[in-house]
């Protein structure tokens, strides 16, 4: 600017006269003045918007669609598999079957999703599951994303925090099957209902995460009396950077509510994950979990726990492989006396495809050992085909 007008004062003295020149001076530097008020005016303008830091496109919803199907080869009729039995678990023609059901083809589900922020205080979450002959409500929640004392709230339906896998939706599963043991206590959808959490992080350098939540309890295979809210869960969550390349995630969770008798239920869970990144596009994961549950009943209490553990090795963006157990470990109850309750074990093989992040082939090979059929233990042989694609805006699941 003052470039400019002394350039414009130095041709103004060349082609006017001195009164002239004062004049054209003067004006010039009043026009200085307006610009330099109008560049102060723009400036607070632009500090304004920042502080603001609004943008449009910020509270756009995220959407995505998840298809998830199947082709399933197994060694017993579906008239008969539909009506299975666990011993001291699930009675026969109780068991829900929500995943590759069919022996032939199977569309599980199509998950419709969205995320969005409401304002710089809360964001909402909800998936659909659209399933062939049913609309269902998986997730409806809202959260925080500002609370002082590093605290986090939650309040809505939503999946529980219990435990390692529970809180995870079927598509981000390692393997196609439900844990065993997540299946007896707790059925498909796991323990999934209204409510809300509260969760708070440590300020500490290792991430140290304990949480509450108080849900409705509508759980029927180890909750279920639903007069009021009946369940209320804790847990606390470390995880540890052992090194550069090897880290350790570790929690404790418990769950106490009544069940059916208008008695307790307690459930008590141990995780751990053990993660070995091999190099940018390969790693080494261990993940297991132990599940202890007392539920009395009145006259008797069960006595039951189980586990799973599973190894998956990822060679590379592309390929990965796993391998699983699970078994009932303990089962005391009251069973009748034929019936066979040890042994109940089941073995899973996987090799997996991704061509690229948002789609995925899955074949998997299962060896089940833990159900009974028409009165008799039946070990069964299994082979999923399965196809998972994922469209549009989809966030990343925790390993």
């Amino acid at each position: 600017m003052k470039k400019t007008l002394s350039l414009s004062l130095l041709l103004s003295s060349l082609l006017y006269s001195d009164s002239e020149l004062s004049e054209i001076k003067e004006r010039l530097q009043q026009q200085d003045i307006k610009i330099q008020a109008l560049e102060k005016v723009a400036q607070e303008r632009s500090s304004v918007n920042q502080s603001a830091s609004f943008s449009q496109n910020a509270y756009l919803p995220d959407m995505a669609l998840i298809l998830n199907m199947s082709a399933v080869s197994r060694d017993v009729k579906n008239s008969e598999y539909e009506t299975y039995s666990i011993p001291g678990f699930i009675q026969t023609g109780d068991a829900a079957i929500p995943f590759n059901k069919e022996r032939g083809f199977n569309l599980n589900y199509a998950e419709f999703a969205i995320r969005s922020s409401v304002d710089p205080y809360f964001e909402v979450f909800a998936n659909f599951h659209l399933h062939p002959n049913e609309f269902e409500i998986g997730e409806a929640f809202v959260q925080t994303r500002a609370l002082p004392y590093a605290l986090f709230l939650k309040a809505g339906k939503f999946k529980s925090s219990f435990g390692r896998i529970n809180s995870k939706h079927q598509h981000s599963w390692n393997f196609d099957m439900q844990p065993v043991i997540y299946e007896a206590l707790f059925g498909p959808d796991a323990i999934s209902d209204p409510g809300v959490q509260l969760q708070y992080l440590f300020p500490t350098d290792t991430y140290i995460m304990a949480g509450v939540e108080a849900m409705q309890g509508s759980n029927e295979r180890s909750f279920g009396d639903t007069e009021e809210n009946n369940l209320y869960i804790g847990y606390l969550k470390s995880s540890v950077d052992i090194t550069d390349e090897f880290s350790f995630l570790g929690g404790l969770s418990i769950a106490h509510g009544k069940n059916t008798t208008a008695n307790t239920t307690d459930v008590y869970g141990a995780d751990i994950t053990l993660r070995q990144q091999l190099d940018s596009y390969s790693s080494l994961v261990l993940q297991a979990e132990y599940l202890d549950r007392n539920k009395d009943l009145g006259d008797t209490t069960d006595k039951q726990a189980g586990l799973y553990a599973e190894l998956v090795y990822k060679v590379n963006k592309n390929y990965s492989a796993g391998v699983r157990y699970d078994a009932i470990t303990k089962n005391e109850t009251n069973l009748s006396p034929d019936i066979d309750c040890d042994n109940l074990q089941r073995y899973g093989a996987m090799l997996e495809y991704k061509p690229f992040e948002f789609s995925r082939l899955r074949l998997q090979y299962s060896y089940d050992q833990t159900k009974i059929i028409n009165g008799e233990r039946r070990d069964i042989n299994e082979v999923i085909l399965s196809l998972n694609i994922a469209a549009g805006a989809h966030g990343a699941h925790s390993y």
